[in-house]
């Protein structure tokens, strides 16, 4: 395959979660729900091989690009199952889907009760079993020791971006209260001396 043809099939996809693509975690029974989904760029390729792709996304304009490249992908792919909302207050009936992504959404919280809030509402519409995949700052490799808490769990990393971190203990606060088991061991990848980024794939007991 080309490289051309390769984008179109994937787009601007997450590497990350490319991989879990390349490991077969899905398929296209099951209904999966890009939570912070932006214009679409992690549900090309569901969009492209007919999988049932959601998503939700607090910007507007962002939702209306995503059903334009839905509507180009598929003219007849139902425009309503991208929702313009707040992560923390989604549209979307209770056990709902059967995948849930969270790509680099979740450093955005303001605080913990904001991330929790969040993941309040992802763990509500995830099926129980459902598969939970998670990426976003941490503070492994010893990253906050150069990066002032700016208060309730956000901190000036070294990039200069302010970032809602996942700490160790808030990791197993999450396991503890939702119930996860991890899928495969957890991972972060370590910018050097600017941030951490970790990846994670939970099933929801």
């Amino acid at each position: 395959m080309e490289i051309k043809e390769l984008n179109n099939l994937l787009g601007n996809v997450d590497l990350y979660l490319l991989d879990q693509i390349l490991k077969g975690r899905f398929d296209k029974s099951m209904k999966i729900l890009d939570a912070g989904s932006g214009e679409g760029r992690n549900c090309i390729y569901f969009l492209q091989q007919g999988y049932q792709i959601f998503g939700a996304d607090a910007n507007g304009s962002a939702i209306q690009m995503a059903r334009i490249i839905a509507q180009t992908i598929k003219p007849d792919y139902d425009l309503y199952r991208f929702q313009d909302c707040h992560i923390e207050d989604m549209p979307f009936h209770s056990e709902a889907f059967d995948a849930i992504l969270s790509s680099a959404v979740l450093h955005f919280a303001q605080s913990e009760t904001h991330f929790f809030q969040m993941l309040d509402e992802m763990m509500r519409v995830l099926k129980p079993r459902g598969t939970f995949f998670m990426r976003m700052c941490t503070d492994a490799g010893n990253i906050l020791e150069n990066s002032p808490h700016l208060g309730e769990g956000v901190y000036l990393l070294p990039d200069g971006s302010e970032r809602f971190v996942l700490t160790e203990n808030l990791e197993k606060n999450m396991l503890n209260r939702y119930g996860l088991e991890y899928l495969e061991s957890p991972k972060s990848v370590l910018v050097h001396g600017q941030r951490s980024m970790g990846v994670f794939v939970f099933r929801k007991r």
